[in-house]
């Protein structure tokens, strides 16, 4: 069996049939793990023990011949901002390399609930601050499909575990586009849904109301059902939302011709990627033979969305990062003499330099003087980029866009470039500041044979025709 094609309906198929076990496919994956992460870097922490005894749970269940779980079996990464009971959750940053959580993360105990096993933690920008997976403390993350090139970030450790087949899927976090950037560099499906669609709780906060959990899959079917799981109100957040959560399995399946599809002109100006332009304007050409109506439109307000989104994710941050001083949990430096002294040293060598830079960015627009100058006016800005999205959405189904304006860049290439590597995100925070659902799925390769993303928005929990044009167009393009 090669496991690193397996998707969630081979993987638990494969078990269901007894053409192998949960407990032997769990240690498949751990030598594959082992043989293969030396190079990419996509894991923090391995949960051997918890996942080899949620695998013998589920050999028991098929050994008595009793109805499998959906998930029964299939070995799932979780990307370390999402806690485990008793498992060290980092949030990639050293200011947290020493702390063991004392809950489960809801969107994680969902899915072991469904019977999937956890193989561990992958590595993260820290605290989920960047666009390269090279702002993790512990080491960057190299993209399986070119190792001297970043996988994308924050999630680029989950995006890299499933394309280079260490996992059957992954859990990210999209709070500027760190789920769909790093699944369009690894060339996987990233699926981020509608904010409050899935509980934040166990999620260790970047920006709250613009943190989003979401799949990376080898399909878009696959990123589908692991919605399905983990997706649904939450009494333990408050940002959750009471909505009727649908079978996504289900709903990719309904027909799509007669959708219109949005077309953006901000999307494709200045700064866009020859080959990422004509990737994604073939694909939508294809979508158009397959029966969609393609419709320009103008999201007008777009060119503010980054300087919006870096006024409101780092007050956030500066915020969310206060709790981290040494006090309670986490890294304390051992050079204190008072407290004062303890809170400085503690921050000062616990956080590396792309969380102190927001945190420096987030204190300023909040501060006295500042606020109604900065923060309040990109509220207020994020207001219109919603409405822009609000009124498209009377004229189109679904908005296609690129996912990234390049494929993925070498290691190293824009780090001493904030700005440059800020800029990376341009196509993906609007959707993050406005609240809406989108996917991004594989739509070709550059010369040098690097995956491009194509995006696909829809409106606030319409999840369902987001995954559904997402399928066809893979099934289209696949066949």
């Amino acid at each position: 069996m090669d496991i690193s094609t397996l998707t969630i309906a081979s993987a638990r198929a494969a078990i269901l049939e007894r053409r192998t076990s949960a407990v032997a496919l769990a240690e498949s994956f751990y030598q594959k793990i082992e043989a293969a992460d030396k190079q990419i870097g996509a894991f923090l922490t391995l949960t051997r023990e918890r996942a080899l005894a949620k695998a013998a749970q589920i050999d028991a269940i098929a050994d008595k011949g009793d109805p499998l779980p959906p998930l029964a079996g299939v070995p799932i990464a979780i990307k370390d901002v999402m806690v485990m009971r008793g498992v060290r959750s980092t949030a990639g940053s050293k200011i947290l390399s020493n702390f063991v959580a004392p809950y489960d993360c809801t969107a994680v105990a969902r899915l072991e609930a469904a019977g999937a096993v956890v193989l561990g933690k992958t590595n993260c920008d820290e605290f989920a601050m960047g666009s390269s997976n090279e702002n993790s403390g512990y080491y960057p993350v190299h993209n399986p499909r070119d190792l001297s090139r970043v996988p994308g970030g924050s999630s680029g450790g989950s995006a890299a575990a499933v394309a280079a087949g260490m996992s059957v899927a992954a859990l990210g976090s999209d709070t500027g586009g760190s789920i769909r950037q790093p699944a369009s560099f690894c060339g996987v499906v990233g699926l981020m849904p509608t904010y409050g669609r899935v509980s934040r709780y166990g999620l260790i906060a970047f920006a709250s109301s613009l943190d989003h959990i979401g799949p990376l899959t080898k399909t878009v079917n696959d990123a589908a059902i692991l919605l399905k799981h983990i997706a649904g109100r939450d009494p333990l957040d408050s940002t959750s939302a009471e909505v009727p959560v649908p079978d996504y399995e289900r709903e990719i399946e309904k027909p799509v011709r007669g959708l219109r599809l949005g077309v953006p002109r901000e999307y494709f100006g200045e700064g866009l990627d020859p080959e990422v332009r004509a990737a994604v304007e073939a694909a939508i050409q294809k979508m158009a033979q397959i029966g969609c109506e393609v419709v320009p439109i103008s999201l007008p307000h777009t060119r503010y969305a980054v300087p919006t989104y870096y006024v409101i994710a780092t007050a956030e941050a500066s915020s969310n990062l206060a709790r981290f001083d040494g006090v309670r949990y986490g890294y304390r430096s051992p050079q204190a003499g008072t407290l004062s002294e303890m809170y400085r040293r503690s921050r000062d060598q616990g956080f590396g330099a792309e969380a102190k830079r927001r945190i420096m960015l987030g204190t300023y627009v909040l501060s006295a003087g500042y606020y109604d100058a900065y923060y309040l006016k990109a509220q207020r800005v994020r207001a219109l980029l919603t409405r822009d999205f609000e009124a498209a959405f009377q004229r189109v189904d679904a908005i296609v866009t690129p996912t990234s304006p390049t494929p993925a860049f070498k290691l190293g290439e824009k780090c001493d470039d904030p700005l440059a590597m800020y800029l990376a995100d341009i196509y993906t925070v609007t959707a993050d500041l406005a609240g809406v659902p989108g996917v991004s799925v594989p739509c070709g390769e550059s010369k040098e044979g690097l995956p491009i993303g194509l995006q696909i928005l829809g409106r606030h929990f319409d999840e369902g025709t987001v995954i559904r044009l997402a399928h066809v167009y893979e099934r289209a393009r696949s066949g």
